[in-house]
């Protein structure tokens, strides 16, 4: 396996991506994004991008906060997540910035990008898959936040990315209120979209590291196994090379 550390930059600052493939491999394949959680890009996002590279991509684990700026604590993650939340043009800009560093890479088929995300990662592949944006095939929410940025219109830019969330369903941070919200939403865009629920299951069940059951935040062995299994599945099917027409939304009933 080949690893690198990649300096991108756009106007606002400089981030540090993490790319992984396998260096047998001599021909151009699709890359995978791997967008981190709260916290930053950190050592769980770059071993993501290494299993992508053993499925045969290019895995580029993302710099969404800038070079080094990295939370230790609830409190600092929170700080440098919030930002984004409250302003998703901003989110939008970085993903793009990182999209276009992954498709410029030497090894990567720039027309088959897929990614993943985790939480807040979650969130900013659901962006990407949003936006429309050339390429992108497949986007993957583990346990990720759902809500639409503001002045999304139904059936004004139909979703041609296919989506699957992968969701604990007592998750606190996505009720299931706000799942239906988010089905509506891209069912009225035309999307391809699955819903992968685990019952009993809330935040963060695919970190090794969450463990305050209380606060709905829990690892589970299980969920996590069956989460990648799907999410495996899903990204052969998007981006295995099929003509990009087979690979677009689904029809919209009569």
């Amino acid at each position: 396996m080949q690893t690198e550390f990649i300096s991108y930059a756009d106007s606002q600052m400089e981030y540090e991506g993490y790319a992984a493939w396998d260096g047998s491999i001599t021909t151009p394949r699709p890359g995978v994004l791997v967008f981190h959680a709260w916290s930053g890009q950190d050592e769980f996002a770059r071993v993501q991008a290494e299993k992508m590279a053993a499925l045969g991509y290019v895995g580029f684990a993302v710099d969404m906060y800038g070079k080094g700026r990295r939370g230790n604590s609830a409190e600092q993650n929170n700080a440098l997540m919030q930002p984004f939340m409250q302003d998703r043009a901003m989110l939008l800009a970085r993903v793009k910035c990182a999209l276009n560093t992954l498709q410029h890479h030497p090894q990567v088929n720039r027309h088959r990008i897929g990614a993943i995300g985790f939480c807040f990662g979650g969130l900013c592949a659901m962006d990407l898959a949003r936006a429309g944006l050339e390429g992108v095939r497949g986007a993957v929410s583990f346990h990720g936040l759902l809500g639409a940025p503001v002045g999304v219109v139904a059936g004004a830019n139909p979703i041609q990315t296919k989506i699957l969330a992968l969701h604990g369903w007592n998750d606190p941070m996505a009720k299931p209120t706000d799942v239906l919200a988010w089905a509506n939403e891209l069912t009225l865009l035309g999307c391809d979209w699955t819903l992968e629920a685990f019952g009993h299951r809330g935040h963060a069940f695919t970190n090794p590291q969450a463990a305050e059951a209380a606060g709905g935040m829990q690892f589970c062995a299980l969920a996590n196994r069956r989460a990648f299994a799907a999410m495996e599945d899903f990204l052969h099917e998007t981006l295995s090379g099929a003509p990009a027409a087979h690979m677009g939304a689904c029809p919209t009933p009569a």
